[in-house]
């Protein structure tokens, strides 16, 4: 039942997300263009099919992406307060668009070949982002403790936000508002001819952590309890981390670093459902965070001359989660 509620949620974001936006268009017309009969004027078939539509897609994705990337963090470490960005991930991420757009200016060249514009900031965003993966796939192999795992990826984070903020003091003026822009996260990136690579690769990531419920459900009782019951519980560590990898690094090239909904929407969807079988928590996390991001999204579109960042409005309701957590911790 409340998996059904969950879905008519998300349901209900994604026709509020095409019905409502920055510029306003009738209720009758946007029925009309989505029925393919064509609205009053042919400007408001273009913002719909080639933004509204393909960014609600995108919100859901990408916030499902990102809370199921954290329940996978929070299972295998069993830390409620681990997050796609705890691991550095985020931050090698963000290294990669650094170089890119404050380094190299946002054009690169090698003999014929060239790459500029938004391809070089999602290749960066995505080398960078495998780049810390491989790492700490390499390090899960000869470290036995998830804690000291979480510590590398810890360290890791901070060595590229050093890195970030070395780029920042000798870039330009311009190249640093870029950077900064990029990093307040944005669904809009993702354009219809942008969307088909997106909406495969983190769908690809998300039933490969569907078919992860019975690992997770034995991680949760301890490494040793796991091992007892058949599951090899490094190569299922490193699995997990290749798919949250997978998960985090697509988000984050696409949309940016949108922060705290990879960290908040598992305890929304344990509170909500009261329960930690992931038999359950894994599809309920998975609908709740398309949910939070496509109401996020539908926040920024409500002025009517301008957007809010994303990364503006999810610490707003991330935050008061992360605070609530902690208390009942104490």
């Amino acid at each position: 039942m409340k998996r059904i509620a969950l879905l008519i949620a998300l349901a209900a974001l994604v026709l509020a997300n095409i019905y409502w936006g920055a510029v306003h268009i009738p209720a009758t017309d946007v029925t009309q263009i989505l029925l393919g009969h064509g609205g009053s004027q042919d400007a408001w078939s273009f913002i719909i099919w080639e933004n509204r539509v393909p960014q609600a897609i995108t919100a859901a994705l990408c916030g499902a992406g990102l809370a199921v990337a954290g329940l996978l963090l929070q299972t295998l470490f069993r830390n409620p307060l681990a997050g796609p960005g705890l691991l550095g991930i985020d931050s090698g991420a963000n290294l990669g668009v650094a170089i890119a757009m404050l380094m190299l200016g946002g054009s690169f060249a090698a003999g014929a070949f060239t790459m500029s514009g938004f391809f070089l900031v999602l290749f960066s965003a995505f080398v960078g982002a495998l780049a810390v993966m491989m790492v700490l796939i390499a390090f899960s192999t000869t470290l036995r403790s998830d804690v000291m795992l979480l510590i590398v990826g810890v360290m890791i984070g901070y060595l590229a936000s050093s890195a970030i903020s070395l780029l920042n003091y000798g870039a330009t003026e311009e190249g640093v508002r870029s950077f900064m822009m990029w990093g307040l996260g944005s669904f809009a990136n993702v354009t219809s001819d942008r969307l088909p690579a997106f909406a495969l690769t983190m769908s690809t990531g998300l039933v490969a952590a569907l078919l992860f419920t019975k690992p997770l459900n034995a991680l949760l009782l301890g490494n040793n309890y796991a091992a007892n019951l058949g599951i090899h519980v490094r190569r299922t560590r490193t699995f997990l981390l290749l798919i949250t990898g997978l998960l985090t690094a697509t988000s984050v090239a696409f949309c940016g670093p949108v922060s705290f909904i990879g960290l908040a929407v598992p305890h929304l969807a344990r509170l909500f459902l009261g329960t930690s079988n992931h038999r359950a928590l894994l599809p309920a996390t998975l609908l709740t965070g398309a949910c939070l991001a496509l109401f996020c999204n539908l926040v920024s579109t409500l002025p009517e001359h301008g957007l809010i960042p994303i990364n503006v409005i999810t610490p707003v309701l991330g935050a008061p989660v992360v605070i609530w957590i902690i208390m009942k911790k104490d």
